[in-house]
């Protein structure tokens, strides 16, 4: 397994989670889930650590093929985004650290849109009512596979790579093989765009 590279220290993480969550819980300041995350109490999610491990592409291992429905109702397959690196965030409604990295996403989605990079939410627990209601309420304007009662479309992944945590963020190649993994919140868009960069210049 590759080594797994933290983003700061421990001493250093400290500081850059108490400077990143007034900006990044900014929006959030009347939310009670949001309230809840910052309290740090970590009830009604499963903890990350915001670590993040890139994969050498020869210790890849067999491309994820999945298959669901969007919130919209439309199917979406693995084949849809074949040749473009894909994003792919695990995520649920009552979850205050993804609730904490929306805009974050939805920066790094707009920066990168139209240059061969496709995002993709999965959602665990909710319906497509209430992942509507998220994404409307933090401006979330890419889709989501609506995963609560479709096993299969988790099972696809964690079969190929550990998911470890809600959120979770995994960066496929033009391949679809796991490239690199965020476990827990995204700290800031600029950490992913930096990821999803690197894997588009992979020849």
């Amino acid at each position: 397994m590759p080594a797994l590279r933290c983003l700061t220290t421990r001493a250093a993480a400290s500081v850059i989670v108490a400077l990143g969550l007034t900006a990044g819980l900014a929006a959030c300041a009347n939310d009670p889930l949001a309230d809840q995350y910052r309290s740090g109490d970590n009830k009604g999610y499963i903890a990350g650590d915001s670590r993040w491990q890139e994969i050498p592409t020869g210790q890849r291992g067999e491309p994820v093929q999945f298959e669901g429905t969007l919130e919209t109702g439309d199917d979406v397959s693995s084949a849809d985004y074949v040749g473009d690196v894909l994003v792919v965030n695990f995520w649920y409604a009552a979850c205050g650290p993804c609730r904490a990295e929306a805009e974050d996403l939805e920066t790094a989605y707009g920066e990168l849109e139209g240059d061969g990079v496709s995002f993709l939410g999965i959602n665990t627990s909710d319906s497509p009512e209430a992942a509507s209601a998220f994404a409307d309420t933090w401006g979330v304007t890419y889709h989501s596979v609506m995963a609560a009662d479709d096993g299969a479309v988790k099972l696809a992944f964690a079969d190929k790579t550990p998911i470890q945590a809600t959120p979770t963020t995994l960066v496929l190649d033009r391949e679809g093989r796991v490239a690199a993994r965020i476990i827990g919140e995204l700290q800031e868009a600029s950490i992913l765009t930096s990821i999803v960069r690197t894997v588009l210049e992979e020849q």
